[in-house]
């Protein structure tokens, strides 16, 4: 009978314990125990624009990572403030249009112009300081490549070439020129 009984609470123990292995997984629990031990959000504060053409807008999510529930959406062409970064994912918030609060979207559906109205364009350096090397210019008015953020400095590609671009020199605005 003692036997039968130690057999019964073993085998209660390990259906229980692949439950829970099964609930944190499928709830994405564990990539976010995995993504909060493996990165800091990065902070930020830089502005840009939906890039993303789904008709159903941008998804914004609970957290940086396909597997949080979509909190909202937002437009293609509006604008939002970007706070924090982790990876190919950025938190924003204070959408112009459509989602409004906090949330986490997939940074390659957000886009960056350059400003240098006038000019033969702005440079872009190999760090965050524009005492670093220049990597690059980049012509005026021309929509770019958003990576990531650090600061008030704005992560971006130009024809294959990465760099970081001052605040500055950013317009986070798809329909107007930030003039």
């Amino acid at each position: 009978m003692t036997k039968k009984v130690k057999n019964s609470a073993s085998k209660l123990l390990i259906t229980l314990a692949f439950s829970c292995m099964s609930v944190i997984l499928n709830t994405g629990i564990a990539h976010q125990i995995g993504l909060a031990k493996s990165t800091n959000p990065q902070k930020c504060n830089i502005f840009a624009y939906v890039i993303d053409t789904d008709q159903q807008g941008l998804n914004v999510r609970s957290g940086a990572s396909t597997n949080n529930i979509i909190l909202g959406q937002i437009p293609i062409n509006e604008t939002v403030q970007v706070i924090s970064a982790i990876g190919n994912w950025v938190q924003i918030t204070n959408a112009s249009d459509g989602f409004q609060g906090t949330g986490w979207v997939f940074v390659p559906k957000l886009g960056l112009t350059t400003r240098g109205y006038g000019t033969n364009g702005v440079n872009f350096y190999a760090s965050t300081s524009q005492q670093r090397q220049k990597v690059g210019r980049i012509p005026a008015n021309r929509a770019i490549k958003l990576l990531g953020c650090q600061g008030d400095w704005a992560q971006v590609e130009y024809q294959g070439v990465k760099g970081w671009l001052a605040k500055e020199d950013q317009c986070g605005a798809a329909l107007t020129s930030c003039s």
